[in-house]
């Protein structure tokens, strides 16, 4: 029997057609990096904690470079570990990455890609030049109707190399990316590189996060293990960019995260299937998407899956992630990342993941955002109330209002919204009376944060003096009394339609602005 031709488009579909975003080429290398780092710290090439991956960015010179001091790869192996395709001798559910596809990404975005290695012990560096753009154009000509295999372009566009070397205990990996695409010289972007790290790369807490000794100290507990390794981008360490200060779209501070609650999902048969941490805050709503940290994150080897929204259609609110802070550890060897790693394929322990997590995310965490949500919104009403009877007050000593049906009307505004005040407290105490524990923290925070006001109208009648006097309050049009008794009516008159006619905050700014030029 013949053997299987496999075009040359196959190639475009692990290359150009695999991703939708140029910067997962920087979790296909590192993610193939931190196996390799892992590997040497069983070989005893590395002790635990010395791997470190190395990335260089040169705008300038559009270069991108990606090291490791793991294994290295043998220079008897190289040619057939980097020439072959999908013939990855990784494992699923030891190693982080084990289709054997990854280093193809680069392919995508550049000119040239250039692999590097040497393994300890040998004197010899291996090297692998890859015509990026060569591969593109004879892609681009198969797509024309010119017929071309997989294996005709990949050693058209392969050229192996080996040099010497004295340096024998040298032992590393480097991938560098040639001459970056014009139009992709977002990854060449030092801040949106960072970023992206900080939140899809295997790297620990940033000290900032206050509960990430809470966060170690319960996986310790559970026997669970949160891969971390050290990565460095132009010199800096990378982070996990949590933090506890959630900030408005201003860039203010308008709530913060107080603690951590965990979730841990066990098999049928008591082995962890995953767990989590969720940050509790006010929840006084969905957090502003300046907030990087937003959002539950699912990772897989501490690697993130996806984006920000995930695990989103497991919430029977689409808003409802985007409460939360938190990050979901898939543990179960079963939960396989796809090639394009933004998911888990579809197989039983997905099902089982996604049907334990909607049953925690719409009873218990719907019922913290929504009940946590509503206590906030009720608090805003009776503060709403407090303002408006300070305000009215205000007004009745400065003698604001035009006369006493312009006061009635603003009165009237405050007992209305009073009334939306007793009807928010009540609600308050209705979601504190069934409360369970976890939300009871939240409420106690909000509590703190907000301490409930007690709700009464102290204004006092159109006859009394605010100052103590049996005598009514001053008017506005006493302001003008240069003027003559039948050109204060007149004025009077027109203050009358103005507040009649319009809303209290432009009738006070009209009013306001014609006294001024009466003045």
């Amino acid at each position: 029997m013949a053997d299987y031709v496999f075009g040359a488009n196959i190639i475009e579909n692990l290359t150009t057609g695999m991703y939708q975003d140029s910067k997962v080429i920087y979790r296909e290398y590192i993610q193939n990096a931190c196996d390799q780092i892992d590997k040497a710290v069983k070989v005893d090439i590395l002790r635990p904690g010395e791997g470190k991956i190395e990335i260089w960015l040169d705008y300038d010179k559009r270069t991108i470079s990606i090291e490791d001091n793991a294994t290295g790869i043998s220079a008897t192996a190289f040619e057939q570990t980097l020439g072959n395709i999908a013939d990855s001798d990784k494992k699923i559910g030891e190693d982080k990455g084990f289709r054997g596809i990854g280093r193809l990404c680069g392919l995508a975005y550049c000119r040239g890609l250039v692999f590097t290695s040497s393994a300890k012990g040998e004197d010899i560096i291996s090297i692998l030049y890859c015509d990026a753009l060569k591969m593109r154009q004879m892609l681009e000509e198969s797509g024309r109707g010119k017929k071309l295999t997989a294996n005709e372009v990949l050693h058209a566009i392969n050229k192996f190399e080996r040099r010497k070397t004295d340096d024998i205990d040298s032992h590393f990996f480097k991938v560098e990316l040639i001459d970056i695409n014009l139009e992709n010289k977002d990854l060449l972007d030092f801040k949106q590189i960072k970023d992206y790290l900080s939140f899809v790369a295997p790297v620990p807490y940033q000290n900032s996060f206050l509960y990430r000794s809470e966060v170690y100290k319960h996986a310790k507990d559970i026997g669970a293990h949160i891969d971390e390794y050290t990565i460095t981008l132009n010199g800096e360490q990378i982070f996990k960019k949590y933090t506890t200060i959630l900030k408005d779209t201003s860039g203010k501070k308008y709530d913060d995260v107080f603690g951590v609650q965990f979730k841990d999902i066990y098999s049928p048969d008591g082995d962890l299937f995953a767990w989590m941490w969720v940050g509790l805050s006010m929840f006084q709503k969905a957090i502003p998407k300046i907030n990087q940290m937003r959002g539950l994150r699912l990772r897989k080897e501490n690697i993130q899956i996806g984006g920000e929204d995930s695990l989103q259609k497991l919430f029977k609110e689409d808003r409802g992630n985007s409460y939360f802070v938190g990050e979901v550890f898939a543990v179960d060897k079963d939960l396989i990342p796809n090639s394009q790693r933004d998911y888990f394929n579809e197989n039983p322990a997905r099902a089982e993941f996604e049907r334990e997590l909607r049953k925690y995310f719409n009873e218990e965490l719907h019922k913290i955002y929504y009940d946590g949500s509503a206590i906030n919104s009720a608090y805003k009403k009776i503060e709403s109330y407090e303002k408006k009877e300070a305000e009215f007050k205000e007004k009745e000593t400065a003698g604001v209002f035009v006369d006493d049906d312009h006061r009635e009307r603003e009165l009237k505004a405050v007992l209305e919204t009073k009334q939306e005040a007793k009807t928010a407290q009540e609600k308050i105490e209705r979601v504190k009376g069934k409360a369970d524990d976890l939300m009871q923290k939240v409420i106690s925070r909000i509590e703190i944060e907000r301490p409930m006001p007690v709700i009464t109208v102290t204004v006092p009648p159109v006859s009394a003096d605010p100052l103590g006097r049996n005598a009514k309050p001053p008017r506005r049009i006493d302001r003008l009394s240069q003027y003559s008794k039948n050109e204060r009516k007149l004025i009077l008159k027109i203050f009358r339609i103005i507040v009649s006619a319009t809303d209290s905050k432009t009738a006070e700014y009209i009013v306001s602005k014609i006294e001024e030029g009466l003045q």
